[in-house]
This record gives C-alpha cells, structure tokens and sequence, in this order.
C-alpha cells in the first residue's frame, strides 16, 4: 500500500471512530426509547384493568447522567400519565469520586424524581446505591416523597382489587431476605398476584428455588443496562456479576415472568452503542 493511501486510510478510521463515539456519547446515549408491554397477572383483578406502570432504572446521576437529562427523562414519562412508577436501583455511581460527591449526587437525583406527578412512586436500591450507602440514599428518596422498598411489600389497591408489590435488598452487595420481602401471609392469594422489584436479573435462579419465590408472577430488574455497547454478531462487550444470563427484555420462567430493563445510565464510559436508554410502559391486563 502507498504511504498516501495509507494516510488516507487512517484518516478515514480516524474520523469513523470519531464520528461513532460522537454518535454514541452524544445522540444514542440520550435518546429515550419508550418499550411498551401488555402484562397480564394471574388473578388480577378487573379493577386493574389498563393500569399503567413505567419502570425506570440505572440513572446513574452525574456519573455520567446529566441533570438536563433526568429531567428530560421525567418530563417524558409525566407525558405517559403513568398510574406508578417502579425503580429498580443504582441512582448514583460508586468508587468513581469521593463518597460525599455520590451523597450529593444522590440528593439531587432524588430531587429532580419529585418532579414526577405520578403519586405512586416506589423504588429498590441497586449495588451502587448500597456501595455508596443505603441509608443516605434511602433518606435522599423518602424526603423527596419516594417509598424505598427494602425486604419489605405493601398492596397496591384500586377499587376492591388488591395485588402485592415486593422490594429485595440488593443481591449483588446488599443483604436480601427473600422471607422476609414475601411473607407467607402474601403467598399464593387467591386474585392477588404478586409483582417483586430486584435490581440484579440473575438472581431469579435462586429465587425460584425457594418456597417464597414460587409465589412471584413478574420480577422487575436492571443493573445490565442492556450491555450498554452492543456490536454486531458479538453482542454486549462487558456485563456485571449477576446480570449475565438475563440481560435484556422479557423472560417466561415458569409461573414467573421476568422483565430486564436497560436504564438511562452509563457506567464506565459515556457511551451506547445499539443500546439506547430506556423507560418500559407497563399496561395491566386482567385475566379474560
């Protein structure tokens, strides 16, 4: 090859790779894909009927979550009119700067979600959350008007129909008490299902393997932030402890329905690539 035609090569490597991480860190990173999913609930009541959820995950704030995009964020899903709003963790970013700086973080996050005019609003902390520190993040939350679940359930109520929402502790680095997330005084209601929040998807194996598991009709999850950076015919490039094998979407297994969310954030690098942020729009379907 010619020294040109070498050189012109390389600037026009060069200039891909520029224009794909412009793309990336720029366009895809905050372009806000809205999933939209029928879920119907063994048992749900009539009641219940087109009731609409939206999941939000992973934002990461400042790191590399921008203020202007949370807000955006928000504004998006007050536009969906949502009757709830789930949250499945990491808020803040942890090991990246001085604990007080993902303390503040944590704090203006928890600030910008109270612009959410849905009154609903409940939330499991994720690895980060708990690395950071649980009980200032769930402070930051509960003074904003957000309930944090931790091994703990309350009912969701509309009309005379009843079904339980579940929180878990993070099961990267948190301490999760499946006994105590489901009593047995919420297993197995007759036309009250159970939906459960847990951060971290891969840890649906071992609840299925416990008697208080077998009680779950839909696991909500993020933490893989759907790969973050997706190539062609490879997939995703990097994938955390605990979010390997349900990565993204929806999976049946058995009685239990699992959604994957992919989040708004980033961790690492500010990139996506084939993988855009995500909000997922729940609409409730009773049992024909």
């Amino acid at each position: 090859m010619q020294t040109s035609s070498r050189r012109d090569f390389l600037k026009a490597s060069l200039l891909g790779v520029a224009g794909l991480a412009l793309y990336s860190g720029e366009v895809e990173r905050h372009w806000i894909d809205v999933e939209n999913r029928d879920i119907t609930l063994r048992g749900l009541a009539a009641d219940f009927e087109g009731m609409r959820i939206v999941q939000l995950s992973d934002i990461h704030m400042d790191y590399y979550t921008e203020p202007f995009f949370l807000r955006r964020v928000v504004e998006r899903i007050n536009q969906l009119k949502p009757d709830a709003v789930f949250l499945t963790g990491d808020y803040v970013t942890s090991g990246q700067w001085a604990d007080s700086v993902a303390h503040e973080a944590a704090w203006e996050c928890a600030g910008i979600l109270k612009g959410l005019k849905c009154k609903s609003v409940h939330a499991v902390l994720g690895n980060h959350d708990v690395t950071v520190g649980s009980a200032i993040v769930e402070s930051a939350f509960r003074t904003n008007g957000i309930n944090i679940l931790r091994n703990s359930f309350l009912p969701i109520e509309r009309g005379s129909g009843r079904f339980w929402l579940a929180g878990l502790d993070d099961p990267v680095v948190g301490h999760p008490d499946l006994n105590a997330t489901i009593p047995n005084m919420i297993r197995n209601r007759r036309d009250e299902p159970l939906v459960l929040l847990c951060h971290a998807p891969d840890y649906a194996t071992h609840i299925q393997s416990q008697e208080a598991g077998q009680a779950v009709d839909l696991m909500l999850s993020g933490h893989t932030h759907g790969g973050q950076i997706r190539l062609p015919l490879i997939g995703a490039l990097v994938l955390p402890p605990m979010g390997k094998r349900f990565v993204q979407g929806w999976f049946q297994l058995g009685r239990m329905g699992l959604y994957v969310n992919r989040g708004i954030g980033t961790i690492g690098v500010p990139f996506r690539l084939d993988c855009p942020p995500e909000l997922t729009l729940f609409t409730l379907r009773a049992n024909a």
